[in-house]
């Protein structure tokens, strides 16, 4: 889907207000990122249209300043901000937040949010505002293509459908969404499917990363007076899908989401919104289906689950740029896996099993102003607990994980605690020039595999470094302090927005060397580890990190219809307790694109600049990336209102390079060496038609 990808807070509002408001959105520092345009150029906007032609939603956002694209697989990439990325960035698909399947994070939440389906995506670069839940960096809510309500009170119909071929990996996409709406009922259904074969680089093809993924649902919204009540169910059925980067493929996702909300307006300047919504996540993935099979003995198949329950309801008193807002909130989530060997009955062992977490939390926010300048004051409590079950196994597992079960089976396996957010934004609005500043304090919860892995495994949320790791039952909440400054200026006819950042970050999470004596195998789980062809595991524990950086999104207008418009992003992280560098952290990195718009075709040509990266994480075993330089081509036309082609070629010089937080090669057979980091895609051409009305 096209994207005004450099879009600015003050210039896009949102346009249904069930999932914010537009005094929300413009007080929370968001961008939004929005679907493309249908009609004639409007010679006064801001910014300009932008791709992202690649099945993952991550590669969506990854093009904002500040943020970058962890790829782990074609439907399996995460969204770096600002150097935090998985958990740590608060994440939802229409407002619903959610735990993922995958130990390893191989459905992060863009998994969910195909391409096609994407009407908008709201990114709050800095953090999250306190009543979307706690979070230690920043959010982002992808919002998919939805019937919005007509002018009369007839039934009209709604189409928004497109589709998509990509040479690079013979990928087809199509999807959209048919609905009938009047101005108190509407309704909808939506579907997409995609299907790509083996991703090629200037030199061969990488092995295991063919990927086919359905989505289907239905939604609906009904007004009465000032409020709507709105319902909506959605499946994904992902199918075999590579991810080379990690031990194992994918082999479904069965995914359920259902999701219920009233918002309205309650007189006398109260309003009311709340939601309720339930997940279901279940996931296979094993290492001889799509890759070359290993011996027998060490043929693996793993099973999980995730559910999630959460609500949420809050009032707001006043009106949408003055108002006092308090609320409250739930989550409860049941997650496990199973790992066995699918022609050894008697070897299954549950390194997850029946683990809980919930979390019960309240927040209240102040809008207010002094003069010229604007306030948003928030506070938020939450209560977190998590426990799991004593570890299950079977009668063929080994002495030594049974050994570990058991001493864990022993142990204490509950776990509660307290966290306290906090943030305060101020901004004026100086005609042209909006200064801004943003002080706060966020937190952020291990997860359950951080905290409750006793068997020595490659599950670590998505870091896909190669190692094994166990987790820590006394691991602590993460808190960051955070100081943000920056300022947006848009002219006549150009525009910026740069932003300084830095986060002091006390019990960050890190993996560290299992005991004092890495690499002598001297304790139980070094054996088990070693066994399992890893001597010196990784634990989960408390560090100390800083991060600090600048960003910004900046473009003008040239001469007639020509202009240019570009992104910068740098950011450093580094942990204070020792001289070690964070992992998995993006270089330096700009795009600068110059554009020839016509009332109805554009043509755009695109430098993307990468600066090397030797700041690595030893620890991870990370190797040290080059700099490269890539130019892309892409164009638009408007057909006629309500149907666009856009097409382009990426990579246009066929350049070889490596992406920096691109995973490992662990295929054998493949054109990439046996761990080597994966390359990027070769030259690509590729053609896309949107029809809307």
């Amino acid at each position: 889907m096209k994207s005004s990808i450099l879009s600015l807070a003050a210039a896009l509002t949102a346009t249904h207000p069930a999932f914010a408001s537009d005094g929300d959105l413009k007080s929370a520092d968001i961008i939004i990122v929005t679907a493309p345009r249908l009609t004639a150029t409007d010679e006064a906007r801001e910014t300009e249209d932008e791709l992202s032609t690649g099945p993952d939603g991550a590669a969506f956002v990854a093009r904002q300043p500040g943020a970058a694209l962890v790829a782990n697989g074609a439907l399996s990439g995460q969204v770096q901000m600002r150097g935090l990325f998985g958990e740590r960035i608060l994440l939802r698909i229409n407002g619903q937040h959610f735990a993922t399947g995958g130990p390893n994070a191989m459905d992060p939440a863009m998994h969910y949010a195909p391409t096609t389906l994407i009407e908008r995506v709201e990114i709050a670069r800095g953090i999250s505002p306190v009543r979307d839940g706690p979070g230690l960096g920043g959010g982002v809510n992808t919002i998919l293509k939805y019937s919005g309500f007509g002018d009369s009170g007839n039934l009209s119909p709604q189409v928004d459908i497109s589709s998509q071929y990509r040479s690079v990996d013979d990928s087809v996409a199509a999807g959209g969404m048919l609905g009938l709406a009047s101005d108190t009922v509407r309704v909808g259904i939506i579907g997409s499917y995609e299907k790509g074969d083996a991703l090629r680089f200037p030199g061969g093809r990488i092995a295991s990363t063919s990927f086919e993924r359905a989505v289907y649902g239905a939604h609906a919204g009904f007004r009465a007076g000032p409020g709507e009540l709105s319902i909506e169910y959605r499946r994904q059925d992902t199918g075999r899908s590579g991810n080379p980067p990690f031990a194992m493929d994918i082999v479904y996702f069965e995914t359920d989401f259902a999701r219920v909300g009233y918002e309205g307006d309650l007189g006398n300047e109260l309003r009311l919104e709340a939601h309720a919504n339930y997940s279901s996540v279940n996931h296979r993935m094993n290492n001889y289906e799509s890759r070359p099979a290993p011996v027998t003995a060490m043929t693996r198949q793993s099973d999980t689950y995730a559910d999630t329950m959460g609500a949420d309801a809050n009032i707001r008193f006043g009106t949408d740029d003055r108002h006092i807002r308090v609320g409250a909130d739930f989550e409860i989530i049941d997650k496990g896996y199973m790992l066995y060997n699918p022609f050894t009955p008697a070897f299954f062992i549950h390194p997850l099993d029946r683990a809980k977490s919930d979390r019960v939390g309240a927040f209240i926010e102040w809008r207010s102003g002094f003069g010229a300048v604007e306030s948003e004051l928030g506070l938020r409590v939450d209560r977190h607990g998590a426990s799991t079950e004593a570890p299950r196994y079977g009668p063929g597992v080994p002495a030594g994980p049974v050994n570990l079960a058991n001493a864990f089976a022993a142990a204490d396996r509950n776990w509660s605690d307290t966290s306290v957010d906090a943030s305060l934004r101020l901004w004026a609005n100086i005609g042209a020039f909006t200064p801004r500043l943003t002080l706060a304090r966020k937190t952020r919860t291990p997860s359950l595999v951080e905290r409750f892995s006793w068997l020595p495994t490659e599950a670590s949320g998505g870091l896909a470094d190669g190692n094994i790791y166990v987790g820590s039952e006394n691991v602590k909440i993460e808190k960051a302090w955070v100081g943000e400054i920056g300022f947006d200026w848009q002219g006549y006819n150009a525009y910026a927005r740069p932003v300084i950042f830095y986060r002091r970050i006390d019990d960050f999470i890190q993996g560290v060397p299992f005991d004092n004596s890495p690499g002598v195998i001297n304790t139980p789980v070094e054996m088990v580890a070693a066994a399992s062809g890893d001597p010196t595991p990784l634990r989960f524990t408390n560090t100390d990190a800083t991060i600090w950086g600048t960003d910004i999104a900046f473009g003008a207008k040239l001469i007639g219809p020509l202009r240019f418009d570009g992104v910068a992003s740098y950011v450093r992280a580094k942990r204070r307790d020792i001289t070690y560098n964070l992992y998995r952290i993006a270089p330096a990195n700009g795009r600068l694109g110059i554009s020839w718009e016509a009332a109805r075709w554009s043509l755009s040509i695109e430098g993307q600049f990468v600066a090397k990266q030797s700041k690595v994480s030893a620890i991870n075993n990370e190797a040290a990336s080059k700099g490269h330089v890539l130019a892309h081509l892409y164009g638009h036309w408007l057909i006629r209102d309500g149907v666009r082609m856009d097409f382009g070629v990426e990579n246009l010089f066929n350049t070889y390079y490596l992406e920096h937080l691109a995973g490992y090669n662990r295929i054998t057979g493949s054109d990439v060496a046996l761990g080597a980091r994966l390359p990027g895609a070769r030259r690509s051409g590729f053609a896309r038609i949107r029809w809307a009305m």
